[in-house]
């Protein structure tokens, strides 16, 4: 009788050898780590933990913890307390640009296609589907959540196996010069920009300095580069200059304008996603997209432009967007259980907010059926970094809320003031100081069939208010 094989164990991530190397460190070899990670509280047995002097916390701070919880190693700039003696230890002068040289070796030993993402919105959503669509056609890396600043991208390339065919990174910012520094270590092969629109206004003249600071996506890349890009957004011809002047000349647009290389021919939105029949480059496809809303449909368009960029199978990236889901934070659904009776359904917009993606998310409230006797309603907190732009802005979302039929608006923070007062009165739910303020608030005027669209900025924290209403509803929720 012959034994089976036993499966082959996963190689390591590094070995301390390669982690010396990269960093130019001192300390012990004999090592592996199976991964990467700077959080001591969510670090795996196994993983290398880099210990980040961050804006509220040090992580030398952590080292031991991390160490006490299986941490293969950790890499320290100075001596740190309650480490045992034997504990695998590398010494660096600065920790995060030990980070930043790790994500460099990363990124020089893999044959992997990389795709950058950036964009005013919907970036998040359009890296998820990258991974989703990429997955079914090769071992696939992409950003955890939002690592998309200074340390998160080369946390995400330290995290990136050998064996990687697609690697997606998301490349955020809220300064021009910031995400310069994050193409120059990444050296993607295609990058794709969602769209450019008025947000972080706080910190820029026009929406064209936005333009120009997304378009710093394309300093790392090569001339055998691809940029992917919006054909209906106004800022379509500033960005494709800006690649051209990179000498990247292979440009796919997307969109509804005729000239788009991926270009939209009809839709049919639902309220549980959309149908699209599409122009591919010549090839007519027909699929489905299980998350609802225009806005979504604009972006799976740049996420099938991009996988043709990257080398993948078009047609099957189409056909797998049928099984997309949304990420928690931006467009999730849940059901709520009601003290009284019956649910409401809940949509989960609360990771964060701009003009452009409220105006979104209203859009997809509208096409939401209510239940019987139900209603449509929205529980907005600040839209932040708006500038002197800010109250006009907010108060600026009350005719497409109006023309949506939106029932009612429960607000709540300084800038939401400027939107309850423009509301139509019967549209006013109420107003709360905070987000803590504005849950009971709504918990207690929801009723069975209503659905409730929760949004604002991440410094807003709706998400106290998504979690409000889930534990309601779970403490409403008969034992089974």
């Amino acid at each position: 009788m012959t034994t089976p094989a036993a499966p082959h164990a996963a190689p390591p991530l590094w070995t301390a050898a390669e982690i010396l190397a990269a960093t130019g460190g001192r300390g012990q070899e004999g090592w592996t780590a199976s991964g990467v990670s700077i959080d001591s509280r969510t670090i795996a047995p196994g993983e290398l933990f880099v210990a980040i002097q961050g804006d509220r916390h040090d992580g030398h701070a952590f080292a031991a913890d991390a160490l006490a919880r299986g941490a293969a190693a950790a890499i320290v700039a100075r001596s740190v307390e309650n480490v045992p003696a034997a504990a695998n230890l590398v010494w660096v002068e600065e920790t995060l640009e030990a980070l930043r040289r790790i994500g460099a070796a990363a990124r020089a030993r893999t044959a992997a296609r990389l795709i950058a993402v950036t964009g005013s919105v919907g970036k998040t959503g359009t890296k998820e589907a990258l991974r989703h669509v990429l997955a079914a056609q090769g071992p696939t890396h992409a950003s955890a959540g939002s690592l998309n600043n200074h340390w998160g991208l080369p946390l995400s390339l330290a995290r990136l196996p050998r064996e990687t065919r697609f690697a997606v990174l998301e490349m955020g910012m809220n300064h021009a010069g910031e995400i310069t520094p994050l193409s120059l270590l990444a050296r993607p092969h295609v990058a794709l920009i969602t769209t450019v629109e008025a947000v972080h206004l706080e910190f820029f003249a026009s929406v064209e300095a936005i333009a120009d600071a997304k378009s710093e996506i394309f300093a790392g890349m090569d001339h055998g580069g691809i940029a992917v890009l919006n054909r209906d957004n106004a800022h379509y011809e500033r960005c494709a200059a800006a690649a051209r002047a990179k000498g990247i000349h292979r440009i796919l647009g997307f969109g509804a304008d005729r000239r788009a290389e991926f270009r939209l021919l009809d839709a049919d939105f639902g309220a549980a996603g959309s149908l699209v029949r599409a122009d591919a480059m010549g090839r007519v496809l027909t699929f489905r997209i299980g998350v609802p809303g225009r806005h979504i449909v604009q972006n799976m368009l740049g996420v099938l432009a991009a996988v043709e960029a990257a080398g993948g199978d078009v047609e099957a990236a189409s056909r797998a967007l049928a099984t997309l889901t949304p990420p928690a934070g931006r467009g999730a659904r849940s059901a709520i259980a009601l003290p009284g009776g019956g649910t409401a359904s809940l949509i989960d917009e609360s990771y964060n907010a701009s003009p452009a993606a409220m105006r979104a998310a209203i859009a997809v409230l509208a096409a939401m059926p209510p239940g019987p006797g139900g209603r449509r309603i929205l529980a907005l907190g600040d839209m932040r970094e708006l500038g002197e732009a800010g109250p006009m802005l907010h108060a600026g979302l009350a005719p497409a809320i109006e023309e949506a039929g939106i029932d009612l608006v429960f607000t709540c923070g300084p800038l939401m003031q400027n939107l309850h007062e423009a509301l139509l009165p019967a549209q006013r739910g109420a107003h709360a100081l905070d987000s803590e303020d504005l849950a009971p608030m709504l918990a207690a005027a929801l009723r069975p069939g209503d659905v409730v669209t929760v949004k604002g900025s991440l410094g807003s924290r709706m998400a106290i208010v998504v979690k409000a209403l889930a534990a309601a509803g779970a403490a409403a929720a008969p034992p089974r």
